[in-house]
């Protein structure tokens, strides 16, 4: 059972990447779709200050200098409540942004512009993928891995953790096109590339199983 896990597992990464080329190659060659555009004005539809600030909120611990600050300041948070492993894995999430720069200029898909959708907040690099959407899958979908995971964390911590985690990742994408700053390919090639690299750090901290053991202090008796 355990194999056969590991083969549906691994179909699917296989899926994933496939997916992520084929999707890559489509937006280089059709950089303004109409199914973008379509689904943009969609959501943009409902517009209002509040809902403004709201998708403004949801996107701010991705921009810079949050992300740069909210990774080391979560790191050191893990490493003085001696979750020292954890701690250099919320560190490495932090590579998400090296990635994203790299595919962005390798892929050097235009943002979308204001003759074409109501755009919030102008931002300098380019579009393929989301950046936002990577990191908060790579940092958030780790931090519930580690909730789920670490023992010795009260639950008063770990529940909001998770709640809060869950829900960043599910509103990022909409924050993102509702803000202009995104097409829906994307946030979509984003999402790939976050559950990809997501994969990879679960995978490595997951592999040794005392790893779920790790915990602040011994136990006595």
């Amino acid at each position: 059972m355990n194999k056969r896990r590991q083969r549906i597992m691994l179909l699917v990464l296989i899926l994933i990447i496939a997916g992520f080329v084929a999707l890559s190659v489509l937006v280089i060659a059709y950089p303004e779709m109409a199914l973008d555009i379509r689904l943009s004005k969609d959501i943009q539809q409902h517009q209002n200050p509040f809902i403004d600030g709201v998708m403004l909120l949801i996107s701010t611990p991705g921009y810079m200098p949050e992300s740069v600050i909210i990774v080391p300041v979560t790191a050191l948070l893990f490493f003085l409540f001696k979750y020292k492993k954890a701690a250099g894995f919320i560190l490495l999430t932090g590579v998400s942004g090296l990635i994203s720069t790299i595919v962005k200029a390798l892929i050097n898909r235009p943002r979308p512009s204001d003759g074409l959708v109501r755009v919030i907040l102008k931002t300098t690099q380019q579009s393929f993928p989301s950046g936002h959407v990577l990191f908060y899958v790579a940092f958030f979908g780790l931090l519930i891995v580690l909730m789920l995971q670490l023992e010795g964390i009260s639950k008063w911590i770990k529940y909001p953790v998770l709640f809060i985690s869950l829900f960043l990742i599910l509103s990022i994408p909409i924050s993102r096109i509702y803000m202009g700053a995104h097409w829906f390919t994307d946030v979509l090639g984003g999402f790939m590339l976050g559950i990809l690299y997501l994969y990879l750090l679960s995978w490595l901290y997951l592999r040794k199983p005392a790893d779920k053991q790790e915990a602040p202090v011994a136990e006595t008796k």
